[in-house]
């Protein structure tokens, strides 16, 4: 995760703007505004989104204003200055680290910061962060977030007439499909950043239960066991459990190529078979 300051050039008292934070591995930018942003001051089109009521600016938004601030995909003589920049290929981190972040349309810039010198109100704000997401029936989620607290919304309720959401609402199996969007700031379906709901919408909508992160968390770890664990239970080989499962008296509760895993309650009623 890479940190930076977002400054204006012409401000001597080099006020801290907004911070842009860059999670290399998903390769998504995110901007986290002050609780006291001035429109004013604020870039742009951030802030048309601070005008809305938003100081955490999604993935889609924050990626139009470094883009802006970049060498566009389609300039005629992309290739050469790639090159030139000892670049293989496009990449708009990169591209915007090496200008700082500047661009001819005006004069803001990047410090790049240490985690440790994010200010107090973002640090509060990544309290609830989502952990965690399961998908239940009737497209409800069950969500669990950093600040311990563990929250059920209707999916329906979280999007409305939403019309990028119609394929979620109306396939089972796309629904399920659900994650927690990069750096827990919501959850999302693929990779499209029109596809996510924030943090801030789910723990505002979502209806608290009386359970909490790590208390879901221990019951789950307790009560998951994978098929070793399912053949000590049993006395028995995985070769065995394999059998049973392939007579259908056993279900897993989720299985890949190299792995099944069963509730441990299910094996313990096999026992007494």
């Amino acid at each position: 995760m890479k940190i930076f300051v977002i400054r204006n050039e012409e401000d001597k008292t080099r006020k801290n703007l907004a911070y842009l934070i860059y999670y290399e591995k998903d390769k998504r930018f995110y901007i986290e505004l002050p609780d006291d942003a001035d429109i004013w001051e604020t870039p742009l089109i951030l802030s048309s989104r601070l005008k809305r009521g938003e100081k955490t600016i999604n993935a889609y938004w924050s990626k139009i204003w470094v883009q802006q601030r970049i060498i566009p995909q389609d300039r005629q003589n992309l290739g050469r200055i790639l090159k030139d920049n000892g670049l293989d290929c496009y990449d708009e981190f990169k591209l915007l680290a090496m200008t700082d972040g500047r661009c001819a349309q005006d004069y803001y810039y990047l410090t790049p910061i240490s985690e440790k010198n994010l200010p107090a109100y973002i640090i509060k704000r990544n309290t609830i962060k989502v952990k965690d997401v399961f998908p239940l029936k009737d497209y409800t989620l069950l969500i669990s977030f950093y600040d311990d607290s563990v929250r059920k919304c209707k999916l329906e309720d979280l999007v409305g007439s939403d019309r990028y959401f119609v394929p979620v609402l109306n396939n089972e199996k796309i629904f399920r499909s659900v994650k927690v969007e990069t750096g827990g700031y919501g959850i999302c379906w693929g990779e499209s950043e029109s596809l996510c709901i924030p943090k801030e919408t789910l723990h505002k909508a979502g209806k608290k239960i009386p359970l909490t992160s790590s208390e879901l968390q221990s019951m789950i770890s307790d009560h998951i066991i994978d098929s070793s664990q399912a053949a000590e239970e049993l006395g028995c080989s995985k070769q065995n459990i394999d059998d049973l499962v392939r007579r259908g008296k056993l279900t897993a509760v989720k299985e890949g190529q190299r792995y099944r895993l069963f509730m441990k309650s299910d094996i313990e009623q096999r026992r007494w078979k």
